[in-house]
């Protein structure tokens, strides 16, 4: 079986530029992709580069730190659906989450939810940054506030997706929501192993490698 339909083909290195992003969209296409996943400021292009066809256009909010305002995080996935934004990939308040402000979490979290309807949220808990107790309590008010899946990593902080969090992930979250794997997934059978593990999607800069 082809592991093609759950890898989203993903860009969001700084110096991504509209020919890269146009690259990135045609070869998502051609090996039929679950979505490209991108910045905020490249959605209209991707909406456009993907129009006709079956690949959802996936985006990154509040990202890579989480530490914006909520009202500011909320904003930016409600102008992403606005822009063609079939998914948003939200990062929590870390902060937050460690100093048990688990209100404030999940109102982030909510609110996101709330201005990205009718689009799919995934919430990033960057779980290189967490204690196992942590990433339970992440997945919880992530189901609590209405996502759609949970999610392992950035990419961009000091670790990226393990079998161990997702299966840790998984069971937490159980049949309420979904796990998406991303960061550091390079090889097919790292990306096989996750999903053996659990892992409903998987995030990677360059899916075809995966395949």
């Amino acid at each position: 079986m082809s592991i093609s339909s759950l890898i989203d083909h993903t860009m969001l290195k700084a110096d991504a530029t509209t020919e890269t992003i146009k690259r990135f969209c045609s070869e998502a296409k051609d090996y039929h992709f679950c979505s490209v996943c991108v910045n905020t400021t490249h959605v209209p292009l991707v909406h456009q580069e993907l129009s006709g066809s079956d690949v959802l256009t996936c985006c990154v909010v509040g990202f890579p730190l989480g530490a914006m305002a909520t009202p500011a995080k909320a904003f930016e996935a409600k102008q992403a659906v606005a822009d063609g934004a079939d998914e948003i990939d939200m990062v929590i308040n870390v902060g937050a989450l460690k100093d048990k402000n688990y209100k404030l979490v999940k109102e982030d979290i909510a609110a996101v939810v709330e201005a990205s309807k009718p689009a799919i949220v995934k919430v990033i808990i960057e779980t290189c940054l967490l204690s196992d107790e942590e990433k339970v309590k992440a997945c919880e008010l992530s189901v609590e506030a209405g996502a759609h899946f949970v999610k392992t990593s950035t990419g961009f902080s000091t670790g990226g997706a393990t079998v161990d969090d997702v299966k840790l992930m998984k069971n937490t979250v159980k049949n309420k929501a979904k796990v998406k794997a991303s960061g550091g997934i390079r090889t097919p059978e790292f990306a096989k192993e996750l999903i053996e593990a659990g892992a409903d999607r998987i995030g990677a800069g360059n899916g075809i490698v995966l395949l």
